[in-house]
Order: C-alpha cells, then sequence, then structure tokens
C-alpha cells in the first residue's frame, strides 16, 4: 500500500499534477469555465479516456513487465502514444511517463525496471511506466488500476483550480462525485478496451479501431 501512496502522491517528482492534459486550452477558450464545466469535462475523461483506453493499458502493461514481457509492453506503449493527436500531448505524456520510471528506479532499485530499460529502452507513456512501476512495486493489479485513476482525476481537478475560478470546496465536490463513477471505470479492466484512435500524417487525418486487449 504505501508504494502506492507515494506514486499517487502530489508531491512526487513526475509533473503529473501541473499538467493540464488540454484543459487549460479549454479554459483559455471558455470552454470550462465553472464548476458545471469542469463536472462534463470530468465525464469525459472517465468514460472516454480512462474507461475505454488508460485504465486497461494500466493494467495491461502491469500484467506484462511483471511477466518481463517488454517487446508486448513496448508495443502497447507505441499504441498509447498513437492515441493522442497533438505533438504537444505526445511529448508531455513521454515526458512524464520517462520521468516517473526514472524517479522510481532512483529512490527504489530494481532489477525490473533495470532489465525494462535495457530490453526496452527508457521512453514511456504514463499509463504504460504507471503500470510497470507497480509491477516493480507488487502492488496489486486492481490497486494499481485505482491508484492510475485517482492520479488522474486529482490532477485534473488541481488544473482546474489553477485555472477557472473554482474554490477549494466545490473542487473537491467534483473530484468526490467523479471517484464515486470511478468503480464502474475500475470494471473495464476485466474486458477488453476498444477506441478510435486519430492520428495525423502529414496533412491526412487518419482513423482507425485500436483494441487494448488485457
Amino acid at each position: 500500500m504505501f508504494p502506492l501512496l507515494q506514486l499517487c502522491d502530489s508531491l512526487f517528482p513526475i509533473g503529473a499534477f501541473s499538467h493540464s492534459d488540454g484543459l487549460e486550452a479549454a479554459a483559455a477558450c471558455g470552454a470550462v469555465a465553472r464548476a458545471s464545466d469542469l463536472r462534463a469535462w470530468m465525464d469525459v475523461v472517465l468514460d472516454e479516456a480512462l474507461a475505454k483506453c488508460e485504465a486497461p493499458a494500466v493494467h495491461r502493461a502491469r500484467r506484462l513487465a511483471g511477466e518481463s514481457r517488454w517487446h508486448e509492453l513496448a508495443m502497447l506503449d507505441e499504441e498509447l502514444n498513437a492515441l493522442r493527436p497533438a505533438a504537444s500531448g505526445r511529448d508531455a505524456g513521454r515526458a512524464m511517463g520517462s520521468r516517473l520510471v526514472k524517479t522510481w528506479r532512483q529512490i527504489h532499485p530494481s532489477t525490473l525496471l533495470d532489465d525494462m530499460a535495457q530490453q526496452a529502452g527508457a521512453q514511456w507513456t504514463l499509463p504504460a511506466a504507471f503500470g510497470s512501476v507497480c509491477a516493480a512495486a507488487s502492488v496489486d493489479p486492481r490497486a494499481c488500476v485505482e491508484g492510475f485513476v485517482y492520479t488522474r482525476l486529482a490532477s485534473t481537478v488541481s488544473a482546474a483550480m489553477r485555472l477557472i475560478a473554482i474554490g477549494q470546496h466545490e473542487a473537491h465536490t467534483v473530484l468526490a462525485e467523479a471517484l464515486s463513477r470511478a468503480p464502474a471505470v475500475d470494471r473495464t479492466v476485466d474486458g477488453k478496451c476498444t477506441t478510435v484512435v486519430r492520428t495525423t500524417n502529414g496533412k491526412n487525418l487518419l482513423v482507425r479501431e485500436s483494441s487494448v486487449a488485457i
């Protein structure tokens, strides 16, 4: 439990709690300006980003890393990276994931993560990195997913408190409402994740179905 608490703490130096993941742009254009807007934003994070992609991916990464299946983990990571259409989002996700693995290896030396770095490199998306670090720390797979979901939701609310006119009490009310729905997202890891991937290739927008099997 304690490794997971440290991993999910806002003090852990990977930048997850300062990264807005698109919320800053939405706030700047007025799309997210008040608590009701933030609730709608959190619904999308839960129902689309987490339930249909990131939570199942974290669960799979936890299993693949625990079994030292580095090639499959690298393939999952590449697919996760392709899910983000904006280059800035891809760069930020990789930066946080890579920093997470690097920092955890420094604080908690791990032969598993050393092997991962040697066999599959040091650049990782955040879901793949989170699942891998949980494997190295022997965090229960279900708890691993729950910790990731909490971190994503809490970091979104943290960013909102900097970007829009919302007080701490109201912000934490929104977070509590989102967390009350989190168990439904957690159950998605028992199935198969299918999502639409939108990536750019020059000037052409490509749309394809991507499945992250559990």
